[in-house]
């Protein structure tokens, strides 16, 4: 079951748009995990009579501290050479890790986990914080619950708790609560623990009990049933489970948790065997190595990307997959296996001192110790040197800059009334004046072609609402369109569009050009479009579509392209197609531009401006001649 846990966690890293839902391998870990610590528990309780808190304390520490503090050296060494936005916030994220508190500080440091466009290089820790933190708590517990009888009286105060959590996770669903925030806390996404341990709890035989009967067909067939329906859920919401969506929270992950308990305790009824069908290779193997692997993938997947570039999207894939199965290999082996075996203290004395050692085991702690050696200095290194934010939050510094620099006078539709002077300096080249070629006219050139043809709109005559795509790059579009009216800002969609719009509308201070780029963020519904067509009554309308690595993406720019199409006085600006491919026009994120992208953000409006003049692009409409 770990094995298709983590199966799933790396086929939605790897491969996002096949498996939309693998992240509720996480999920699956966590019902595993709480099932397992308390059954272990329970176990040493019978048998003892007591639960030896320190003892287990130190089995999680040997357990999970080794392959940690491998993986937070040998990736931040790793990213060291690749620099850039690796690095932001590796500090804070090693600490985090380091001390089993990253959800909390991914909270804090307003991280996004369903964003793949500004990942951290040790996000995946945040599960195993969750972890550590309830095992801190759980032998405290269990202390208590064993003071009940019967195993329904042990088992209900965990449901209990567990039933607080998933509906906390549900009511700030509800109330609009940041994803990432329902989603990292420990509050919210601990049920599966709870719950995992309920059934633990439920299921643990009492040392009175008579022996279990035989399995016969029945109870085989019976199990059988519960584990394809379990198996079935899961497949179901890993492949349709939409990612940090209000539906995932309000039910679909609390579902996949109780059908991942279901596919617990069928498999692991005595000689269940359905349970046998399961614990064969490679699925043991992978299992048993499945926390090295969830460690390793994710900070190699960013690595990868950064060194080849995220258009190799298969190749990254490939090299990640390969990397991380060896990396959890020799890991499991070679440092987390002899730790759990001789304890951390001793391990560290035969790697400084391998006295009668093999050529083997000699070769493997000059190895270990070559890695050491060289990782500790470098992941230092990286932690002085991190840049303080990432290239995409400096692209939207810079365009907020502009903006504040420019209140009130090009923000505010007020202030630039429809029929403002043009101040704009024609003898000097900028993005307006590029031809359709990249070519730059002479000094003195117009949009225009003819005397008598329409001019097209000047920056006095637009308003324009956008996301921090359009934020980051309002310094070119103020150079391209003076006077123009600005109004965007960071994680803006469609919907804030629309009651700007209506609101300029109503006080009188939308000009005769309507320029949205809003769809970065969020689907864009033809509903929404259409109320920005009619609010902005005869005016023309001008949509940017989007650019990022989102699932949303093509489909927003297919509803903006066939709206375009379908509407008169509607175009829609090409900004995607525009940008993709130019090298050194985005951040590190592929999403917001630098001075050069904002340029090309620029002159995909022109271009659009000045299609509108085009009879048979945008069905015939024109503004008036001025």
């Amino acid at each position: 079951m770990r094995a298709l846990a983590v199966g799933l966690v790396l086929a939605y890293h790897l491969f996002p748009l096949a498996l939309p839902g693998g992240f509720l391998g996480v999920d699956i870990f966590f019902a595993i995990s709480g099932f397992l610590i308390t059954s272990l528990l329970l176990r040493e309780s019978a048998l003892s009579g007591t639960i030896r808190l320190g003892d287990f304390w130190r089995r999680r520490a040997r357990r999970l501290l080794p392959a940690l503090g491998l993986v937070l050296l040998v990736c931040a060494a790793l990213a060291l050479p690749l620099g850039g936005d690796l690095l932001v916030g590796i500090g804070s994220q090693i600490a985090g890790a380091s001390f089993f508190v990253s959800n909390w500080v991914f909270i804090a440091n307003g991280a996004d986990y369903f964003a793949r466009d500004t990942p951290e290089l040790f996000r995946n820790t945040w599960s195993l914080s969750i972890e550590e933190q309830f095992y801190i708590l759980l032998p405290l517990l269990v202390l208590l619950l064993l003071k009940l009888r019967g195993r329904s009286s042990r088992a209900i105060p965990l449901i209990i708790l567990g039933v607080v959590s998933a509906a906390l996770m549900a009511e700030l669903s509800l109330q609009g609560a940041d994803p990432t925030r329902v989603y990292f806390g420990s509050d919210t996404h601990t049920f599966g623990l709870f719950w995992g341990a309920a059934l633990a709890a439920l299921i643990q035989p009492q040392a009175t009990a008579p022996p279990d009967r035989a399995a016969g067909p029945a109870r085989q067939t019976g199990w059988g049933i519960v584990t394809v329906v379990s198996l079935a859920v899961l497949a179901w919401l890993a492949a349709t489970l939409p990612e940090g969506s209000p539906q995932s929270f309000q039910g679909g992950f609390q579902l996949a948790t109780v059908a991942a308990l279901a596919l617990v305790w069928s498999v692991t009824r005595p000689g269940a065997v359905v349970g046998r069908a399961l614990d064969v290779q490679p699925l043991r193997w992978i299992g048993e190595r499945s926390y090295g692997i969830y460690l390793w993938h994710w900070p190699l997947l960013l690595i990868a990307t950064a060194a080849f570039g995220p258009a190799q999207s298969w190749l990254v894939a490939v090299v990640t997959l390969v990397t991380t199965l060896g990396a959890a290999a020799l890991s499991y082996r070679y440092v987390e296996q002899p730790v759990r075996r001789f304890g951390l203290r001793r391990s560290i004395r035969l790697l400084v001192r391998p006295l009668n050692y093999t050529p083997r085991q000699r070769t493997v702690a000059i190895a270990l110790g070559v890695v050491l050696a060289v990782a500790i200095p470098a992941g230092v290194t990286a932690v002085v040197t991190a840049p303080a934010q990432t290239s995409a939050a400096e692209a939207i510094a810079r365009g907020q800059a502009a903006l504040e620099r420019s209140e009130p006078t090009a923000t505010s539709p007020e202030t630039q009334p429809p029929d403002a002077p043009d101040t704009q300096d024609r003898s000097s080249p900028d993005p307006r004046n590029e031809t359709k070629d990249g070519s730059t006219p002479s000094p003195g050139a117009t949009p225009t072609a003819t005397p008598d043809a329409p001019l097209v709109p000047e920056g006095a005559e637009i308003s324009a609402v956008g996301d921090s795509v359009m934020l980051a790059s309002l310094p070119e579009l103020e150079d391209a369109f003076p006077g123009i009216a600005i109004d965007a800002a960071v994680s803006r969609g469609m919907g804030v569009g629309v009651e700007l719009t209506a609101e300029w509308a109503s006080d009188g201070s939308l000009r005769q050009v309507l320029l949205v780029g809003l769809g970065t963020n969020g689907p864009v519904e033809p509903e929404s479009l259409d109320e920005l067509l009619t609010i902005a009554a005869d005016r023309p309308l001008i949509l940017v579509n989007a650019h990022a690595d989102r699932d949303w993406i093509p489909q927003v720019n297919t509803t903006l392209t066939e709206f375009a199409a379908a509407h008169r006085g509607v175009v829609v600006a090409d900004w995607t197609g525009a940008v993709t491919g130019v090298e050194d026009a985005l951040a590190g994120d592929d999403i917001h531009p630098n001075p050069s992208g904002g340029v090309i953000y620029a002159q995909s409006v022109q271009r659009a401006l000045e299609a509108l003049q085009q009879p048979g692009e945008a069905r015939g409409f024109a503004l008036p001649r001025r």
